[in-house]
């Protein structure tokens, strides 16, 4: 079903038969994806006494307690809630839910014993008022993203001028494959978080980052529409689902 749509002034024709679920599924597996140095999580069936919420048990419903965390456990999108002193929900500063989108590859760069992501880079592929939001797919990109392990292994990150530059472009959603837009240990500092989000002096509270999503080869970098959808969580972060569909010339 082809459908037109009209977003900041701009109308498009998408394909709303053809989602492209960019998403990792959570899973009570050892292998589910993970970072900061977290256990798997857990799906388990309530138990009272003998009684098993299990239909395979004898139950007649299946009826599961979800353990996870979902900054370390998949696909996740956050507000400035996550570093800042004062609360803040994702479910109150996320209140639309499509988007203009842009993918742009990205292979990082050395930088000491770093690999990172310049605001050079990203210029190159990305200027101001092309999108609200940009999906970042780093390479190397197997499918090993889908169940990596994350803890201990230095992934690449953001510069803080690459933030910067992001934000001056008006990119209000920030999407990439890794656990953070961050270096894994950098002594809290937080430097693509806080710029992006401007805090703490001009917060834009309506802007989001989102972690560990998954962008498979054959999709092609280019211009699409988001749907980033997220749990009624009231938390600083959620499970989230963004769905692309490709803008149709």
């Amino acid at each position: 079903m082809r459908a037109k749509v009209q977003i900041d002034h701009k109308e498009f024709t998408v394909n709303l038969n053809l989602p492209i679920d960019i998403s990792l599924t959570l899973s009570a597996e050892k292998n589910n994806p993970s970072a900061w140095y977290v256990d798997a999580p857990k799906i388990q069936p309530v138990k009272d006494g003998d009684w098993v919420a299990k239909v395979s048990e004898g139950a007649s419903v299946n009826f599961n307690n979800i353990y996870f965390n979902p900054h370390a456990h998949g696909t996740h999108t956050e507000c400035v809630g996550h570093i800042s002193k004062e609360f803040y929900s994702i479910n109150d500063c996320l209140k639309q839910f499509f988007f203009t989108a842009k993918i742009i590859t990205l292979t990082p760069e050395a930088l000491g014993k770093d690999l990172v992501f310049s605001k050079r880079q990203i210029e190159q592929k990305f200027r101001q008022g092309e999108a609200q939001a940009i999906i970042i797919r780093t390479h190397p990109n197997s499918e090993a993203k889908k169940n990596r392990q994350y803890s201990h292994t230095n992934w690449p990150y953001l510069l803080e001028e690459a933030a910067e530059y992001l934000k001056e472009c008006g990119v209000e959603h920030l999407l990439i494959d890794l656990p953070s837009v961050d270096k894994e240990k950098d002594d809290g500092k937080l430097l693509a978080h806080h710029a992006f989000w401007n805090y703490p002096e001009n917060t834009r509270f309506s802007a989001t980052i989102t972690e560990m999503i998954y962008v498979p080869e054959n999709v092609t970098d280019g211009n699409y529409l988001l749907n980033l959808q997220i749990a009624s969580f009231r938390n600083d972060a959620s499970p989230s689902k963004p769905v692309l569909y490709k803008i149709e010339p």
